[in-house]
């Protein structure tokens, strides 16, 4: 595993409810993040990228079975020999039957650089102040990966309000937790604020790439940033579209925890 690891997160604009201009615009930031002098060895996507949050119309635009995003993004990492946390997309699943025998799940893949998927993760807190219990269905299990034999997590934009999952994510051995996320205004102090706690509290890398730009009334402050250990902002960009890369240094994650041992300190019984 090459440590420093070079991250490059894509901070775009979203076109909801226009899957077609969505995969043209990220197939040009992932070939603008790969050109770069030194190459990033992992790039990471913004939530619901495909479609926006079209909800309405979720069902028709999402990709089945997630087929055409797993090609597109497997084939990308394999040429040009680079990990992809592809964000997370709208992808539509049969269940075999029931009242919906469709479901729309919002699902972020990773791909290693020999185009591998690696990882696989619906998100489980729906956002209920944006309807998704109403369009989407939640995921059931944590998102746990290895990255280049380095333990690692994922979650999706409200995920990060729920610190248990983060937690059981760091227990599980991960040193760097990537979060896809579409997330507005004027929520950009709860944005840097838990990033950075979630970062601090399991002693881990936080690697958070947000979209831009405007969708319908909703305005996105991108702010995509990666936060290191201790809690220190390493990157962060701004509000417009861009790349933000930076190098980190996954032996780091092992140097806090051996420090400040709080996982050895815990008492779970008493907190149960």
């Amino acid at each position: 595993m090459p440590n420093p690891l070079r991250l490059a997160l894509i901070q775009m604009h979203i076109d909801a409810g226009y899957p077609e201009q969505n995969y043209a615009r990220l197939e040009q930031r992932l070939k603008e993040a790969v050109a770069a002098d030194p190459k990033p060895d992992v790039i990471l996507v913004p939530e619901m990228w495909n479609t926006g949050y079209a909800l309405e119309r979720i069902r028709e635009l999402a990709d089945p079975a997630g087929v055409r995003t797993r090609a597109f993004v497997s084939e990308f990492a394999k040429r040009h020999g680079v990990n992809v946390i592809a964000g997370s997309i709208a992808e539509l699943r049969e269940d075999g039957g029931g009242e919906r025998p469709k479901t729309v799940t919002n699902t972020v893949y990773g791909f290693d650089r020999h185009g591998d998927e690696i990882a696989e993760y619906s998100k489980i807190h729906l956002f209920k102040l944006m309807d998704e219990h109403l369009h989407l269905e939640a995921g059931e299990k944590p998102g746990r990966f290895t990255l280049e034999g380095c333990p690692a997590g994922v979650m999706i934009c409200y995920d990060i309000r729920f610190p248990e999952l983060a937690r059981k994510l760091a227990l599980d051995g991960a040193k760097v937790l990537f979060v896809p996320a579409e997330w507005p205004h004027p929520r950009l102090h709860h944005w840097r604020t838990l990033l950075q706690a979630r970062a601090i509290e399991n002693q881990m890398y936080v690697v958070a790439c947000n979209r831009t730009g405007v969708s319908g009334t909703t305005r996105f402050f991108g702010h995509s940033m990666i936060v290191d250990p201790w809690g220190e902002i390493v990157a962060e960009a701004g509000e417009e579209e861009t790349i933000v890369t930076a190098e980190i240094d996954l032996d780091l994650a092992d140097e806090v925890r051996g420090r400040i041992p709080v996982f050895a300190d815990r008492r779970p019984g008493l907190y149960e």
